[in-house]
């Protein structure tokens, strides 16, 4: 393993750590954490009130090679709602609820980051809103 892919690795997982942290402060209750299936990986997924939110968390040191945002494009976006949909399919308790797909964008230095969570990023008509 390359010392920079460990170093992503690390830094993706701290991410996942502390955007999982900040939600649960913002009052979201843990539901799965990175839920892989053969269509993709989702996360995070929380339940905020009545509604079953599936999170993308990004992390960028600096926007020198994009920012966290544009990282999420059409085709990233489509393997995170075929994941949800497989996920709803084989969690029959999911389906009673609403859903709805956000993205935390960390950026910075990891003993300063600086957090942006944005709600209901992106859409398929196909999911209950």
């Amino acid at each position: 393993m390359s010392r920079h892919y460990q170093f992503s690795s690390q830094a993706g997982q701290w991410a996942e750590n502390f955007a999982h942290a900040y939600l649960c402060q913002q009052g979201l209750q843990p539901i799965e954490r990175n839920y892989r299936c053969r269509q993709g990986e989702i996360d995070l997924i929380m339940q905020q009130q009545a509604i079953l939110v599936f999170i993308e968390v990004r992390y960028r040191r600096h926007s020198s090679y994009g920012g966290s945002l544009e990282s999420i494009d059409y085709h990233k976006q489509q393997r995170i709602l075929r994941t949800a949909n497989h996920y709803l399919y084989t969690h029959s308790w999911a389906q009673q609820y609403p859903c709805r797909f956000d993205v935390v964008l960390i950026q910075g230095h990891l003993t300063a980051p600086q957090i942006c969570w944005l709600t209901d990023a992106f859409r398929n008509e196909t999911f209950k809103d």
